[in-house]
């Protein structure tokens, strides 16, 4: 083995030595063949006959050489060496077709490496600078008949941390935000309420200062420090030195930066980037609904978890779930009926990874038939260029060439375009990698974070995709030109239109592919524009004209909740009295946010729950004559007044779906439910509405009046026929008349609100419009090179069929119909795909059947236009075509 690898490494070093090696090799042979001429000499020949022995005794020189070659290289790679050189050599012969055959591989490759991207950032590795993601999962609750996974109590949480020992650890992220600057626009920023050993538990050190310390994330207000982002500390604070002790005011309370974590981490939440975090113990100030951490059917928490080595998800899943039956059994008036579950980071139900999997999944499907297509394509265009070359592929094979090396050839130059097109895809993948954000609204003035990341992960699937690429591009061709009859190629090879007697199948075999795989995509499209405008178009219950939307930050400004109670008095008469104004009021949730409603167990005089069941239902709070002003009708009874204060007996509105599940026929009004310990009498039954996605099924709601639940922060609604400009301003001078330093949020239309709802429908038409219009472009580029080049090649045909009497119709028809025929029959093969395949998409699509025909036969509409203008210009081309010279030539 030895002695084997010491001449492979002999060999190896010979191909970087060759022009010192190829001057000893003639110093030598000339020393032997001196030798042998001195000896001839000797034995008393002639100079010249003793060199011509001499040179025939010795044999063949170049022989020799070629012999000692073999011996001292690797001929593999030596072989592959030329033919790289060779390859690129004639890439750089062809200019044109080697930049369209490389474009073509860029899209293709660079779609793929810029999904790969979104894929690993988004969903996988989501969370940058936290270390062992790989081991990292969500852990939420779960309720029966409830699909969706739910947030946990603290107090349920505490318990987790006490009880479980397969977790290397648990912590806390909880999104929200604040104002950070107030003056004549509120400059809102997102941050999260975390667990103490936040920082300790996802590996990340504060590069100033110090994270939180045990202890900080209990008692109630007990701790205001924050941690501040890299990129808040640079921005906000011009990246001072001497930030750590220096106080902030967040929702109105002054809080001590007491760290600033490094460049490049956003936080644990997928959408939006983190630029603080502040300790449990601050809950109060930053959530609604009152102090949570003793209650435990408060559940408002977003948890994690990271397992110990070799320990499995499903083992985790034991232990959790036998700790969440010990809590039913333990607390059942408010763990009744729950469960608690792990997801996998691409599944967390928390943040925006579970909104977008659907999306990325489909965009996953498209970019592989994007890649297919270019390859398609390109294979196409080395498949005629192969033709091209019949003549130097037949007498390198005459001269010795083997089928083989010829091969290795062709295919070593789908290797180089493969090289380049992968090449200059990831240069297209590394600009898109943060484009995805561009697809989606900012919120409340903050951006969402959507990077993508391209490491070693999404290089090795694009090195993957290349692979594919090469095989795809190089090989069809490859094994074509493999095939040469000697005797045959000195023939004529002219061939019919569409090449019947050539290899045309082939190159057509090669455009049914990509027309097949562009309707399918061409379907996808019109399904999800479909779903996208049936779900904007749906009314989800509430009013989204002349209804306007915006807020005013009090927590932010110190404001305590009398004084909150008398600014909201003031600033209703205000607005209800500005001309246009039909009506106004103020709530704490505004419907298709993200923020979450309160919920909470309740119990119904009269209804008797299952042994298991816990009714949890979730309620917003809402001052008078808000189910007039959002366009919401009442069933029966009567809507909120502003005599429904804290001194009044506690009231609620339910929803249809809550009457009917819990008074089951009955009529609610007058009815009792309990909420918190507290009993409210039913006083309306309002329409269902959607709460929290356009696409959610119908469930119990209920509303409460704000003052009898009263939390300091809520939006401002104004049902007008005033544009939001309008309006915004009038309400900005209003609002400036009672306090100088408080200024409104963005104001909107409720349509708005809806549409930035559907923001992950209206990114999957987008993507998947984009690339389905670039299949489209190389599908039809694809039909137009074939039948250029099927033209060309039929001049002979064409020019006797016109001598015989065929006139210029008879032509075109011919050439359209057989292009057509390729169409048609992609289309047949690409309806069956779409059929099969458009089932996948049931995620995104909304009041939509799969096989919807509209879709469908805007699919073939599409196709066939894109088809007509791909083949007119050959066909044109074909009437041109002059019999004298065509039979001449």
């Amino acid at each position: 083995m030895r002695q084997f690898f010491r001449i492979f490494m002999q060999r190896l070093a010979g191909l970087f030595h060759r022009r010192h090696l190829e001057s000893d090799l003639d110093a030598e042979l000339r020393s032997h063949l001196e030798m042998a001429v001195e000896t001839n000499l000797r034995s008393g020949m002639s100079a010249e006959d003793a060199r011509r022995e001499a040179r025939r005794s010795f044999g063949g020189v170049e022989q020799a050489k070629e012999l000692y070659r073999e011996q001292r290289g690797v001929p593999m790679i030596e072989t592959t060496i030329q033919d790289l050189r060779f390859g690129l050599r004639m890439l750089r012969r062809s200019p044109g077709f080697s930049v369209l055959a490389i474009l073509c591989l860029t899209l293709g490759i660079g779609a793929n490496a810029a999904v790969f991207s979104w894929v690993e950032g988004i969903l996988f590795r989501p969370y940058p600078a936290v270390s062992h993601q790989e081991r990292l999962f969500a852990l939420g609750g779960t309720e029966r008949g409830e699909a969706r996974g739910t947030p946990l109590s603290w107090p349920d949480f505490v318990d987790l941390q006490r009880s479980c020992t397969l977790f290397d650890t648990l912590f806390v992220s909880k999104i929200t935000g604040t104002t950070l600057s107030i003056g004549d626009r509120a400059e809102r920023t997102t941050g999260s309420i975390v667990s103490a050993n936040y920082f300790d538990a996802i590996g990340v050190h504060p590069i100033l200062g110090r994270g939180f310390e045990p202890g900080e994330d209990t008692g109630r207000n007990a701790h205001p420090v924050t941690v501040i982002s890299y990129q808040l500390w640079q921005g906000r604070f011009k990246a001072d030195p001497q930030i750590i002790g220096k106080t902030q005011r967040l929702n109105g309370v002054v809080h001590t930066i007491v760290g600033v974590a490094p460049e490049g981490f956003y936080g644990t939440f997928v959408g939006w980037g983190m630029q603080f975090w502040v300790p449990a113990s601050m809950e109060e100030i930053f959530e609604a609904g009152g102090y949570k951490l003793e209650d435990r059917g408060a559940r408002w928490i977003e948890a994690y978890g990271r397992l110990k080595p070799r320990v499995t998800r499903e083992q985790a899943q034991e232990e959790t779930s036998a700790v969440a039956k010990r809590l039913e059994a333990d607390y059942p008036n408010s763990n009744r009926g729950r469960g608690m579950q792990l997801w996998p980071l691409w599944q967390t139900p928390f943040n925006n990874a579970s909104t977008l999997l659907p999306t990325l999944e489909i965009m996953l499907a498209v970019v592989f038939f994007v890649l297919l297509i270019a390859c398609a394509n390109v294979g196409n265009l080395l498949l005629v260029r192969s033709f091209a070359r019949r003549h130097e592929m037949t007498v390198r094979q005459a001269i010795g060439a083997s089928r083989g090396r010829l091969l290795k050839q062709l295919l070593t130059e789908g290797v180089i375009l493969s090289a380049f097109g992968a090449v200059g895809g990831l240069l297209v993948a590394h600009w898109c990698r943060h484009a995805l954000v561009l697809l989606f609204p900012a919120r409340g003035g903050v951006s969402m974070h959507l990077p993508g990341e391209i490491d070693w992960r999404v290089l090795a699937m694009s090195a993957g995709v290349c692979l594919i690429a090469t095989l795809v591009v190089g090989l069809v061709p490859a094994m074509q030109s493999g095939r040469i009859d000697l005797a045959g190629a000195l023939k004529s090879d002219s061939a019919g239109v569409l090449g019947s007697r050539g290899r045309a199948w082939v190159r057509s075999g090669l455009v049914v592919v990509q027309v097949s795989l562009s309707f399918v995509l061409l379907v996808g499209a019109g399904l999800l524009l479909q779903s996208l405008q049936r779900i904007r178009n749906s009314s989800p219950g509430f009013s989204t004209h002349g209804v306007l939307s915006t807020a005013v930050d009090l927590v932010s400004a110190g404001y305590d909740a009398q004084r909150a109670k008398n600014f909201h008095d003031e600033l209703m008469d205000r607005v209800k009295a500005l001309p246009g104004v039909e009506s106004a009021v103020f709530a704490r949730m505004s419907p298709l946010s993200y923020g979450s409603y309160s919920s909470s167990p309740i119990a119904v005089d009269g209804y008797q729950p299952a042994p298991e069941e816990q009714p949890t239902v979730e309620y917003n709070e809402v001052g008078p004559d808000y189910f007039v002003t959002m366009g919401i009708p009442l069933v029966s009874g009567r809507e909120f007044t502003r005599a429904d204060d804290e001194k009044a007996a506690l009231v609620a509105v339910v929803n249809e779906t809550m009457a009917g599940r819990y008074w089951r026929g009955k009529d609610p009004i007058g009815e009792r439910v309990q909420v918190k310990g507290r009993w409210m009498r039913v006083v309306g039954v309002a329409k269902d509405s959607k709460y929290q996605s356009v696409r959610e099924t119908p469930k119990p709601f209920f509303y409460v009046p704000w003052r009898q639940n009263f939390s300091v922060g809520g939006g401002l609604y104004v049902r007008t026929p005033l544009s939001p400009e309008t309006m915004a301003t009038a309400l900005a001078r209003e609002v400036h008349a009672l306090d100088g330093n408080l200024a409104p949020y963005e104001m909107i239309t409720m349509q708005e609100q809806v549409d930035r709802s559907t923001s992950p429908q209206k990114v999957a038409v987008t993507l998947v419009g984009v690339l389905g219009g670039l299949a489209l472009l190389l599908a039809a580029i694809g039909l137009y090179g074939v039948m250029s080049y099927a033209v060309s090649q039929s001049a002979r045909e064409l020019g006797l069929r016109m001598a015989l009497g065929a006139d210029a119709s008879n032509v075109w028809r011919l050439v359209m119909s057989r292009g057509l025929a390729l169409i048609a029959l992609g289309v047949l093969i690409g309806a069956a795909a779409a059929l099969g395949l458009t089932w996948l998409m049931g995620n995104l699509l909304y009041k939509v059947s799969p096989r919807d025909p509209l879709a469908f036969g805007a699919a073939f509409a599409v196709m066939t236009i894109a088809a007509l203008a791909a083949c007119f210009l050959p066909a044109w081309r074909a009437t041109r075509t002059d019999p004298a010279r065509a039979l001449r030539d």
